[in-house]
């Protein structure tokens, strides 16, 4: 008998990540089962590194998958073939759908499109929307036909308070299985080589290059600003970054007036630290007591382990106001943002202050726990999701 095989489809890094944990709790408990992916924005290194197949030609366009945040960038984004790339893509989609038996589609709008266009009988898991951000949850009219469409088996939200909104909005087969991002955070066991009894901030700088490294050249002139404001007593501070950001770390050191040496940036005049790990990204959201946040999955992780979080600018494209405004509001009372542009001296002081208040406010501190609980959620959100996908597939 021919087994059965699922499409998984998403459009970027964050989606990319929870369609991915889902596929992989779903390839281990049904094992019979054939899996592959169409990621639709990006390279989809989530899924190779995980060893499926991927469906259809992929390219990274300079945007990211952000170009509706500006005109300069769909532009961009047309220049570098995004046409080109979106016929390859619907071939791959219509082609999946003559050899595929369900599809599975994580992210917003586009996706559920791709789930349509396959013909097949499809879930959409709404990982990219939330009934938090507006108190309130109406799906784009695109979004609301596909929603509605006898093929649509199941619609999941990120967070119980959506699948709430959709109910009442008339939708049927709505569901909150929980939220795969929390299922990556087993910590590894590498050493922080933390000193005891003295705050941790973590820094987020977010996955993209370059955006990630002009980030973190930022967050380290934060980082001497909050070590002032603490003064006399210590803080530590650790970066959880991308691999790829490791090499450029000695120049980034020169341009930035610090010292790097195998791991370590050094500021000497200031007299402060930063140590950096590109595989500790799970050990350094547990154990920090707060983090810096120019990053959007790494942020919410955070809030879902009760973390506050301190948001500043840098020049994008990714985490620009308008991104960081809305994670606010859908992250809630955990994440506060500081200035409105890229971050200035003055803005820097106003977040170092900020990180001294919140750390020493002990019931902000539950709340964003208890906060975290609600926003995010906690683990099993993967394994849950696989269980709804088999509860239709094998139906």
């Amino acid at each position: 008998m021919k087994p059965k095989r699922v499409l998984f489809i998403s459009n970027g890094h964050g989606e990319d990540l929870n369609a991915c944990e889902v596929l992989k709790a779903f390839r281990r408990k049904y094992a019979n089962v054939e899996v592959i992916a169409l990621p639709l924005v990006g390279e989809g290194n989530t899924y190779r590194r995980a060893g499926v197949e991927i469906a259809t030609p992929t390219k990274a366009l300079p945007s990211g998958g952000f170009g509706y945040m500006s005109l300069y960038k769909q532009i961009s984004d047309f220049q570098s073939g995004l046409v080109s790339l979106t016929w390859q893509q619907i071939k791959a989609a219509k082609l999946c759908g003559k050899n595929c038996d369900y599809a599975f589609a994580t992210g917003d709008v586009l996706p559920a499109i791709f789930a349509y266009l396959t013909g097949l009988p499809y879930a959409l898991f709404l990982v990219s929307s939330s009934g938090f951000y507006e108190n309130r949850f109406i799906p784009r009219w695109e979004l609301s036909l596909i929603m509605r469409s006898p093929r649509c088996r199941q619609i999941l939200t990120r967070d119980a308070y959506s699948a709430k909104l959709l109910q009442e909005g008339g939708y049927h087969n709505v569901g909150y299985a929980g939220y795969p991002i929390m299922d990556v955070l087993e910590p590894t066991g590498k050493p922080l080589h933390l000193a005891p009894n003295v705050p941790m901030i973590a820094l987020l700088s977010g996955s993209r290059l370059p955006e990630a490294a002009e980030n973190l050249a930022l967050q380290l002139s934060l980082c001497v600003v909050i070590a002032q404001e603490f003064a006399p007593n210590p803080v530590q501070f650790r970066a959880a970054l991308v691999p790829s950001l490791i090499p450029q770390l000695p120049e980034l050191a020169t341009k930035s007036g610090w010292e790097y040496t195998d791991g370590n940036l050094y500021q000497r005049d200031a007299n402060v630290g930063v140590i950096c790990f590109s595989d500790a990204f799970p050990d350094i959201l547990q154990q920090c007591d707060l983090a810096i946040g120019m990053a959007g999955t790494a942020v919410e992780q955070a809030v879902g382990l009760g973390k506050p979080v301190v948001q500043i600018m840098g020049n994008g494209p990714q985490f620009s106001y308008r991104f960081a405004e809305a994670q606010q509001r859908l992250l809630g009372l955990s994440v506060q943002t500081i200035g409105k542009k890229s971050a200035t001296p003055e803005i820097l002081r106003e977040a170092a202050r900020c990180v001294k208040r919140t750390l020493g406010d002990r019931d902000y501190l539950e709340r964003c726990r208890q906060n975290g609980l609600e926003r995010v959620g906690s683990k099993g959100g993967s394994e849950g999701l696989a269980d709804a996908i088999a509860s239709h597939l094998f139906n």
